[in-house]
């Protein structure tokens, strides 16, 4: 069965607050954007219950409901949506290819705003509800559902940097953190250590391992089956909360041998621009962002990457990791901005006629 063809001037991965959002203002600049759903339409805010650090909704308001607004916005504007999984991509050239197993999706530019997925413990009570708790007292952030937490018990799993930051936040709430660790040290810097030892609301269980979450979405989470790997015995810990903290794992596999990487998976992108070192392909949200992590971030880089996939469709330069500035043309601004150099290789000074220091016509 032959693959249908689909041709795009920007096409979309991702549809979380970085794709959407996206899409929303490349549909208001009659781009036309196809967003190809991911393996989470919506992103992650499709498993939280509330949300109340999104501006706009001074009540707050559900992940799931938050979402649909942002889908339905897009699609005032025109944007056009695929349920697909992606196979393989090719980025040689333009235009790019996308495959899935019943297209081939060609794109003269590309937004990926696949997102990353928090890392869990995989155990029994841990998934999102119904399957499990989650968003009933089981969290991946400290940021986003810290504050329901006030004056409660609660348990950070993890050693590394991410889990003492998150423990050491949560104590702005808590009553009580726990940090369980499956090892007798910590993987976290020294710097992230010391802090977390030195303050007094967190206390540490060691060589112990997580087996279990119990309680029940009316009571929230009630405690943790836990086993001590030195003593062999089990036992409940109870508790009010549970924050996985053990890393998130960025959506950029299918991009890997095509895109500069981090060292964890997080696409590189050029700081002043959302671009990669691939001219016409852009990164936004939380496959480019291991730092923040929020939707208000995400939603704010997938403008960024909007709207530089515009000013390359319009042959204006782009800001890329490398500092040079790069239009569709493949004419070349030089980091010092001194040099332009056009597509056929002819250097030419990037300054106006009447640059300061020169004497304009007339005078």
């Amino acid at each position: 069965m032959a693959q249908e063809t689909i041709h795009r001037e920007v096409v979309i991965i991702g549809s979380g607050p970085a794709g959407l959002t996206a899409a929303i203002y490349a549909a208001r600049a009659d781009l036309k954007p196809l967003v190809v759903h991911g393996p989470q339409p919506g992103g992650q805010l499709t498993i939280t219950t509330d949300v109340e650090n999104y501006p706009g909704f001074a009540e707050g308001i559900q992940g799931p409901a938050l979402m649909e607004e942002f889908e339905k916005q897009a699609r005032r504007f025109g944007t056009e949506f695929l349920q697909t999984f992606i196979t393989k991509v090719d980025l040689s050239e333009r235009p790019f290819k996308l495959y899935t197993e019943d297209h081939l999706i060609e794109a003269e530019t590309l937004i990926i705003a696949a997102g990353a997925s928090a890392k869990w413990l995989g155990i029994p009570g841990e998934a999102p509800y119904p399957d499990g708790l989650g968003g009933f007292g089981v969290s991946a952030c400290a940021t986003c559902d810290g504050f329901f937490f006030k004056g409660k018990a609660i348990v950070v799993a993890g050693g590394g940097d991410t889990a003492m930051e998150e423990a050491t936040f949560l104590t702005r709430y808590a009553s009580k953190v726990t940090v369980i660790h499956r090892r007798d040290k910590l993987r976290a810097s020294q710097i992230m250590q010391q802090k977390a030892f030195a303050n007094d609301k967190i206390d540490f269980l060691w060589d112990t391992e997580i087996r279990e979450v119990l309680g029940t979405k009316e009571a929230g989470v009630t405690g943790l089956r836990i086993y001590n790997k030195k003593t062999g015995e089990e036992s409940i810990f109870p508790c009010e909360g549970f924050f996985v903290a053990i890393g998130h794992k960025p959506n950029t596999d299918i991009f890997r041998g095509w895109l500069e990487l981090d060292e964890v998976g997080y696409i590189k992108t050029a700081g002043r621009s959302m671009a990669t070192n691939i001219p016409g392909v852009f990164a936004c949200g939380d496959a480019q962002d291991s730092f923040y992590r929020q939707a208000v971030t995400a939603a704010g880089t997938g403008c960024m990457a909007a709207i530089d996939a515009e000013r390359y469709l319009d042959n204006l330069p782009v800001p890329t990791p490398t500092g040079e500035e790069i239009t569709i043309d493949g004419d070349r601004v030089m980091p010092n901005h001194e040099i332009f150099i056009m597509a056929d290789g002819k250097v030419m000074p990037n300054r106006p006629d009447d640059a300061p220091g020169e004497a304009a016509a007339g005078d």
